[in-house]
């Protein structure tokens, strides 16, 4: 038939060696990237920390600063399985056990000179942080005392409330995007103060074009997840791909990696092929995943056939390049500040108000059920998630789970329960699709 997919076909590669490509290549370069700190480190030289929303990375890699994502580096020691032993040196030290995690095991890493399981990182030079999240503030402040560093704080104008956002061509979102344009024009001025080089304009337009390629590529990526079977695990590959559209945001490398990955996923578009798991049921994951046991959190649902075709983590966590926003690159600076505004504001929205973008996801991705998972360590992601929750059902018949463990801490992350409530769930979910199956 004239409107079925055509196949894509990659000439001289097997489909061995395109699908799954993606990841493998993603691990080697967070390899190559944590390498890249640790030679940094030993050569006494700092870096720029900064955050996953909002980094700034465009304005930083037109002065060639390296940067830290402290977040990327904290959830490691969970993936690596050691955070207990950085959360209870941190708690020694004096920090209680209800804070970030993420902000306890960066800084036990700070007392142990930067050691982490994928090497050392550098001291900072500098910390740039957004408002995107409250604990960003109270965590660079750790780094002040610590090594008498700036802390620039890129104050974004937030959404007052739910479905109030201004957009351009609106007074209020030029308001908004002017005073954002004032505050990246002083993180210039302070770049050049701290490097002792000018700023190059055509450099920033080098950057924001490779920023362009990959969130051509990220936004492409997503939507190919409509398909049937999905063609990524939203969840453990989807966190892959984030690790690598945070540290190579505004590189080549970046850019060309996204383009690839859109090509591998074509290809399984088109072939049907998913992922490993046999697909019966079509999920999506609100909030952080549970790092301390990451493969087996994420077995709990692939053992039913569930499969995480999207997940909010995958718009907050990725400097906003889920939005299909693009940089004018004839108004390198103007852009700038526009998208900053657009996706930092985005990021908050996905943590606070996400139900009307999940209500809107249902029939777009075909979504069987909705996961729900508040953690411990993080408040800002998970305070609100039981109003989302209650607003999602009110509007849709989607059924949802809701959960509660934790990214770093594994002493309040009990398997047992967890599989009691995940396996009732599914229960819910068969029985829901046979009676659908019945009535047919």
């Amino acid at each position: 038939m004239s409107d079925e997919k055509q196949p894509v076909v990659l000439k001289g590669q097997t489909a061995e060696e395109i699908v799954g490509r993606g990841a493998k290549a993603g691990a080697r370069m967070f390899r190559e990237w944590f390498q890249n700190l640790t030679q940094v480190s030993e050569h006494d030289k700092g870096a720029a920390y900064v955050f996953v929303m909002g980094s700034m990375a465009e304005v930083l890699r037109v002065f060639d600063m390296p940067m830290v994502f402290p977040e990327i580096h904290s959830l490691q020691t969970a993936v690596r399985r050691v955070a207990d032993q950085y959360l209870n040196e941190a708690e020694d030290y004096g920090y209680s056990p209800d804070i970030c995690g993420y902000v306890k095991a960066d800084f036990a890493l700070q007392l142990r000179g930067g050691e982490h399981p994928m090497g050392r990182i550098p001291p900072p030079t500098v910390a740039v942080i957004t408002n995107a999240c409250n604990t960003y503030i109270k965590w660079a402040e750790i780094w002040e005392r610590m090594y008498h560093i700036p802390v620039f704080t890129l104050d974004v104008p937030g959404s007052r409330a739910a479905d109030t956002q201004s957009w351009p061509g609106e007074e209020a979102f030029e308001r908004d995007r002017r005073y954002v344009a004032a505050q990246i024009d002083e993180l210039i001025q302070l770049c050049e103060k701290l490097t002792g080089r000018r700023f190059d304009i055509d450099r920033l337009r080098e950057v924001l074009d490779n920023t362009n390629q990959m969130i051509r590529g990220w936004r492409r990526v997503l939507e190919l997840n409509r398909s049937r079977p999905a063609v990524f695990n939203a969840l453990t590959d989807g966190t892959i791909y984030l690790g690598v559209a945070n540290a190579f945001r505004g590189t080549p490398e970046g850019g060309q990696y996204f383009t690839d990955l859109v090509e591998e996923m074509e290809y399984k578009a088109s072939h049907g092929i998913g992922t490993p798991v046999e697909e019966e049921h079509r999920l999506v994951f609100v909030g952080v995943p549970c790092y301390p046991i990451f493969r087996r959190f994420n077995e709990l649902f692939t053992e039913w056939g569930g499969v995480f075709v999207s997940s909010t983590y995958l718009w907050f966590a990725s400097g906003g390049i889920n939005l299909g926003f693009e940089y004018d690159l004839d108004h390198p600076l103007e852009s700038l500040a526009e998208g900053v505004l657009i996706s930092v504001r985005h990021a908050m929205d996905s943590m606070f108000f996400p139900h009307r973008a999940l209500v809107e996801m249902v029939d777009t991705y075909s979504v069987d059920g909705v996961v729900y998972h508040p953690i411990k360590s993080c408040r800002t992601t998970s305070t609100g998630q039981a109003d989302s929750r209650r607003a999602f059902m009110q509007e849709t018949d989607v059924p949802s789970l809701f959960i509660e463990s934790d990214m770093m801490d594994k002493r309040v992350v009990s398997e047992a329960q967890l599989k009691n409530r995940i396996d009732a769930f599914f229960e819910g979910l068969n029985a829901r699709k046979l009676h659908k199956t019945a009535v047919q």
